[in-house]
């Protein structure tokens, strides 16, 4: 069976998660409303690392927030946060289909993760809903 790297939301407790999962598990029907924003990466071509610290910057209406991203892990389950430059905030990537999150604003769940993990490259998120930063 194909498996293909999936950010999933866990219904029981509405936060996001990341984890490989079978690619029948994502989202069959991609949400229908517009981007409002990006996540892409600050120090690459776009794209970037699923790890901790990784510079992430979220690009809305022409304008770019710095961020960096925070993950934490219950045992082989990873969750992935974005921060602000300068907050305290934190926003969980629930997934919205492939390739699109929404930034839910929720406290961390789970240990911070190991340093570099799991460090699997993506390319630029849609974001469906966007915070007011």
């Amino acid at each position: 069976m194909k498996t293909a790297l999936v950010l999933g939301l866990s219904s029981c407790s509405a936060l996001a998660f990341l984890t490989i999962q079978p690619a029948c598990a994502a989202d069959s029907a991609p949400d229908e409303t517009p981007p409002c924003g990006r996540l892409v990466g600050a120090n690459a071509a776009g794209g970037f690392a699923l790890r901790s610290g990784e510079a992430v910057d979220f690009v809305s209406a022409g304008e770019a927030t710095h961020g960096m991203l925070r993950v934490f892990s219950d045992g082989p389950v990873y969750r992935a946060y974005w921060q602000p430059q300068g907050s305290e905030e934190k926003y969980a990537l629930a997934n919205a289909g492939p390739g699109s999150v929404r930034l839910v604003s929720t406290r961390p769940r789970g240990a911070p993760a190991g340093e570099g993990q799991p460090g699997i490259m993506t390319a630029p998120l849609q974001v469906l809903s966007c915070p007011k930063l």
